[in-house]
């Protein structure tokens, strides 16, 4: 499954991280229903909003979509 990339706070490198943001969800279309029925972690603590999870969360959409996994 696809992983939510953030920064570390204190070296700002790139790291795996616990879930994507409700914020990121939202840019990307999605609900909390949808990202739970397309098995996405969400981390409700983080509040940054990443243009590489956005674009990753659109991408795992459209492929639900494809797949016949959409919106019921």
């Amino acid at each position: 499954m696809s992983e939510p990339v953030v920064r570390s706070p204190g070296l700002r490198k790139l790291r795996e991280g616990k879930g994507f943001s409700v914020g990121e969800l939202r840019a990307a279309g999605l609900t909390l229903k949808e990202a739970e029925g397309l098995g996405l972690r969400v981390d409700r603590r983080r509040r940054t909003v990443h243009s590489w999870n956005v674009e990753l969360l659109q991408k795992l959409k459209q492929d639900a979509q494809q797949r016949g996994g959409g919106k019921r």
